[in-house]
């Protein structure tokens, strides 16, 4: 199912520092929402408002390989691997999830809901794996890959905006700034509901590394990212920063130009974790000495999504539209592409607290 041509070319960036990311070959033709690596090999799957998820291969240096191809009815939103890194989920606008699977080279549609699936993902739950989807459609639905009907449906207060998990924690944040905590050894209801730290729409809600105690980042539409820990023990810890924003002018230290934070991703050794906004730059940090590790230069474009691979070695970041600014904002010749950058150990890892 490669239609991908051979070439395996690359592009460079940063060529000025020295420092080169690399241009994934032949990216999506249209905006790039979701991208996701397989946590057994270095494959990448990238879900786009093309209507398609591709799947690339990765080399150590960042050169890459179209592998196939497959198409939703609609914009695609979210893509997620399996455990195993054998499957592929993607949810979209056309209402439905698909699953791809790697060793065949088939696809077939898995999951349905009533509006645009938003976001899937894997429930790594012992003696079977289940797929759970979120939807506009005010529901996440659990599926488990054997029956064409879901084993499960949790209303939801709100449209479904994002969730992440980290068996057994799910976090989940809708709109008017619901965020739902479920422990998924009982995944039919929520075991605590919160308002949002942060005064604005939630654009993501992501999970803290398995190694770390339970609990989860909130970034939104304002340049702001709040940490929260799920035990009341651990409350005093929480916290909100600012980022993503700009002096209206040089040197005003006003901070007046406000971005969306559009993806928050977890390294998965060091907990340390990076944030990525409308502004077309990326931070990194380390919440537990409350400082930023690493600032890339600016993009020429909104970074819309973000990952790390399963060792934590490369990051890969899609400079595309964010539709942050509806659809007048999508002008003709805005990049769309995607980058890999090679991580340095002293650019992820924690420091020590002050």
């Amino acid at each position: 199912m490669s239609f991908f041509g051979s070439s395996a070319a690359t592009a460079v960036t940063n060529t000025a520092s020295g420092e080169k990311d690399v241009e994934v070959s032949e990216p999506p033709t249209d905006s790039i929402s979701s991208i996701s690596f397989s946590p057994a090999a270095e494959y990448l799957a990238v879900g786009s408002w093309d209507n398609s998820v591709r799947i690339y291969e990765i080399g150590p240096q960042g050169q890459s390989q179209g592998k196939a191809m497959y198409p939703h009815q609609g914009p695609v939103l979210d893509v997620c691997w399996n455990k195993e890194g054998n499957k592929i989920f993607s949810g979209g606008a056309d209402n439905a999830g698909r699953m791809f699977d790697v060793t065949t080279g088939t696809s077939s549609q898995v999951a349905q809901h009533d509006a645009p699936i938003s976001v899937v993902g894997w429930v790594d739950a012992p003696g079977q794996g289940i797929l759970a989807t979120g939807s506009w459609d005010k529901t996440i639905k659990y599926w488990d890959l054997r029956t064409p009907n879901p084993v499960a449906t949790v209303q939801l207060p709100e449209r479904c905006y994002t969730f992440d998990i980290q068996y057994p924690l799910m976090a989940v944040g809708t709109a008017e700034r619901h965020i739902q905590i479920f422990n998924l050894t009982n995944p039919g209801q929520a075991f605590k509901t919160i308002t949002s730290p942060l005064k604005w729409q939630t654009r993501v809600v992501s999970c803290f590394s398995a190694s770390q105690n339970s609990g989860f980042a909130v970034g939104s539409v304002e340049g702001r990212v709040a940490i929260q820990y799920v035990e009341d023990k651990d409350a005093s810890n929480n916290f909100s920063f600012k980022c993503h924003r700009r002096d209206s002018v040089p040197n005003s230290k006003d901070q007046a130009l406000v971005y969306a934070v559009n993806d928050i991703s977890f390294h998965p050794v060091h907990g340390t974790f990076s944030t990525c906004g409308s502004d077309g730059t990326i931070h990194f940090w380390d919440k537990d000495a409350r400082t930023r590790l690493k600032t890339f230069e600016a993009a020429p474009g909104p970074i819309s999504t973000t990952a790390f691979n399963r060792t934590g070695n490369l990051f890969a970041y899609a400079v595309s539209y964010d539709w942050s600014k509806g659809h007048t904002g999508m002008t003709p010749g805005h990049p769309n592409k995607i980058m890999i950058h090679a991580c340095k150990d002293e650019e992820v890892r924690k420091r020590n607290r002050k």
